[in-house]
């Protein structure tokens, strides 16, 4: 196995550790985020930059593989298209039937000092995120839950426009609970972005950039989804 390889299950298997052993009076230390080219199943938290000169030439060559077609229509699109909210109910990714809602999984990888509703090993109440997007530390609790949004990095929508609509909902449900395609944002950040592609919005942090349509590929490519031309230029100029 290669190191990239060993780092991806270690990384993979402190992440289940973490998920299996909450404590609703002891909040967690800070996880270390984790780059997305030595995080191919999305159970590493957060989105590290992408740095080396190596990694960036990897990271171009993924981006090539992607397919490109035109956007196709938004007609007959809806969130429960894809499934019930964060329903712990898709098949065949990570933290799936694992009885928590995807949503919570997700601040539970991502957040340092969390904390669960007492009784639950689910429920997240509090957390401090570091949000990849705008470099903003967010103290969120749950009154205020919209501060914290969950980000598909691929937005459903688009997917939608560029395919999904003809897939069966088994497929859209895994694509909307992958925990590749999921990353625990800022608010204000994640309604900016909408349903945009890379040729439309990057996140404000520049050092993230490659970062982010590396996971935007990773999932493209996971799916066998298409992007846009345009999308697909933007997104080669971010790591070059």
């Amino acid at each position: 196995m290669s190191t990239r390889g060993v780092v991806t299950v270690m990384l993979g298997a402190a992440v289940l550790f973490s998920l299996s052993t909450h404590d609703d009076t002891r909040a967690r230390a800070a996880p270390a985020r984790v780059a997305p080219l030595d995080n191919p199943d999305g159970v590493g938290p957060g989105l590290a930059p992408v740095r080396s000169t190596g990694d960036r030439g990897t990271a171009v060559r993924l981006i090539g593989r992607l397919r490109v077609r035109p956007m196709g229509s938004k007609a007959g699109y809806s969130r429960t298209r894809f499934g019930e909210n964060w329903a712990d109910t898709a098949k065949g990714v990570p933290y799936a039937r694992n009885g928590c809602r995807t949503r919570d999984d997700l601040l539970a990888r991502d957040g340092e000092d969390v904390r669960y509703r007492r009784g639950s090993d689910c429920v997240v109440v509090s957390m401090k995120l570091r949000d990849p997007y705008t470099g903003r530390i967010v103290r969120w609790t749950k009154k205020r839950s919209d501060e914290i949004q969950v980000d598909h990095v691929v937005p459903l929508s688009y997917e939608w426009r560029m395919g999904a609509s003809r897939w069966p909902l088994s497929k859209r449900k895994r694509i909307a609970n992958d925990p590749l395609n999921l990353l625990p944002v800022y608010g204000d950040a994640n309604e900016a972005k909408g349903g945009s592609g890379p040729a439309s919005w990057l996140p404000p942090v520049r050092r993230v950039r490659c970062a982010y349509v590396v996971r935007f590929a990773q999932v493209a490519l996971k799916y066998n989804l298409p992007v846009t031309r345009a999308d697909k230029r933007v997104m080669l100029a971010q790591c070059r």
